[in-house]
This record gives C-alpha cells, structure tokens and sequence, in this order.
C-alpha cells in the first residue's frame, strides 16, 4: 500500500488539548491538515496556522491519512462508522491512524469496517500530555500492518519523539493500557511517600527535589513536581480518563489471567477521588487525597520548581 503523493494530504477528527496540540506540529511542519472537532471553536484557532476546517467528519473522507484522537470508544465508533463517518463515504481515506485509548471491541469493529472498505487501520496511542507535544518529547507506540507502519512513520515522528512498533493489529492498545496502570500506581505512589515526607516535616520542594535527582527520578516525577508543590491541578489527564484506563486495562487483565492487586487498589482510590467531586481536575489530585487520609491540610508552597520539559520545535 503506498500513499498517493510524497506528502500526504491529511484529515484530523479530534481537536482537544492533546489532538490541538499534535495538529500543532504537523501545520508547523508544513503539511496540509483538514480538521474537525465536534466542538468547532476547539479547532478555529488551528486555521490561523494553516488548517481547514471542516464541520463534519465525512469532509475527512476523502484525505490520504486520516488521525483520529478522541475521548471514549463510542466517539471512534461514530467518528469512524456514523452516519457521518469516514468510513461510511463514497471517498475513503488509505489509511485511518487512532490515537485515542478505546477498548478493544469498538476497535476490532472499525477494523473489520476499514478492511472491507480498502483502509487500513494503524493504532497509535500516546503517552504524554499537550505541554509534552508542545515539548517534543511525546511518546507513541503503534500496531498493525508493518508495511502500513512504514509510510505512516514520518508523520508519526514528525507528532512524537518516540516511535514504537509493536506488532499486529491492537497490541499497542494493550501497551497504552500497561503504560496509563503504571501511571496511576506511580502517580498514588508518589502520593504516598511525599505526604509520608510532609507529615515528618519535610517540604514537599526539598522531598521531591531529592526524589528526582536519585535513581528514582523520572521525567515524569519531575513534570509532576510543580503540581504537587504548588497544588496547581490545571487538568492535563483528568481521574475520570484514567478510570476509563483501568477499567479497559483490568478487564485486559482478567482475560488474560494476569492478578494486578496493587493496580486493582489503585483504581478502587481512583474511583474514590471521583465520588468525592475530582472531576475536572487534574489527576495529580490523588495528592490531596492520600493527605486527606492521613489527616493533613496541605498548603501550596510556592515555589518555584522546574517541571523538566524544555519547549521544542
């Protein structure tokens, strides 16, 4: 399968914090982008970087290489198999790349669609969040038909840092799903210790300055560092998509026989961060509630702490 010009024309369906962010840097690289958004004034402001815009997902149809990067399974199922889906169209596009974490029936279906219709589909989710794209250092890991990885590569790499290939068909679901787990354990981990600090006089500043500068820093311990010094929780991954992670990944889990009991109590304390109103916020709210829990009002320290990340073209 090859694409029909050397720089394919491109469709875009889902222009939120991480999708406006990712079109960013394909405009910046000079490709022509079409995009949608349920939601158009999310993706208005993409035209005065060079994108058009479009009101429905079938105007996607007929572009070389379609994305897709919405919230929850049934909005790929209706991006993709809708009345107004790309795949339902008298034009279709060569090839169909989805970033969004959606469970592995919805995915299975519109593969099932893509391949009756000659589209091939590419899984392609990601891990980092809109300041990570902005950065250059966002992660991707992809799957299906190798030969469909190769041409899709470099607008891969022109959106991510990190271009991972891991087989056939919705394994990189599988891994996305692995990864967002060991992100709410690591996230309620780090919880833990720094309140566990705080309570015995420490200043969550100096604990976690110590943090990342020993082998257990991370450049993810060190982009949360901010949050939970200052309480800034301005939402980047909300605890109500990282529910939907577990959710997926657990039941992945069960399926496969695989116990996960610190991952299981993770997202008993995910769910509870929920019932208590943590909707529209950032996860990094787990902080406040392992403080909660061991009785402490927590204050933000404000200071001034680096989060790691360094912007990139």
């Amino acid at each position: 399968m090859t694409v029909s010009t050397p720089r394919p024309t491109i469709g875009w369906a889902g222009t939120g914090r991480m999708g406006y962010a990712m079109v960013s840097r394909l405009l910046h690289a000079g490709h022509d982008v079409t995009v949608y958004n349920r939601t158009r004034s999310k993706c208005e402001p993409l035209g005065e970087l060079g994108a058009t815009i479009v009101d429905s997902a079938a105007e996607l149809a007929d572009r070389d290489v379609v994305f897709t990067m919405v919230s929850a399974s049934k909005d790929f199922a209706e991006v993709a198999l809708g009345e107004q889906g790309i795949l339902r169209q008298p034009a279709k596009p060569r090839i169909l790349v989805d970033c969004s974490t959606v469970s592995r029936d919805v995915s299975a279906q519109v593969r099932r669609e893509a391949e009756h219709v000659g589209t091939a589909l590419l899984v392609a989710p990601v891990s980092g969040n809109a300041k990570v794209v902005k950065a250059g250092r966002l992660s991707m890991v992809a799957s299906g038909p190798r030969e469909v990885f190769d041409e899709a590569q470099p607008l891969l790499t022109t959106i991510a840092a990190s271009v991972t290939y891991a087989g056939q068909d919705d394994l990189a679901r599988l891994v996305k799903l692995a990864h967002n787990i060991f992100l709410g354990v690591v996230t309620q981990s780090m919880a833990e210790i720094t309140v566990l600090a705080e309570r015995g006089g420490v200043s969550r500043a100096a604990f976690l300055e110590f943090l990342n500068g020993s082998v257990l820093g991370s450049v993810f311990t060190r982009y949360k560092t901010p949050a939970f010094v200052n309480l800034d929780f301005t939402p980047t991954f909300t605890p109500e998509l990282l529910r939907k992670d577990f959710d997926l990944g657990l039941a992945a889990a069960r399926e496969l026989g695989v116990p996960m009991p610190v991952a299981a109590l993770t997202h008993h304390i995910v769910q509870q961060s929920l019932g208590r109103g943590h909707h529209d916020t950032d996860f990094a709210v787990l902080l406040s509630e392992a403080a909660r829990s061991a009785g402490l009002t927590l204050e933000p320290e404000d200071a001034d702490v680096s989060d790691g990340l360094s912007a990139s073209s």
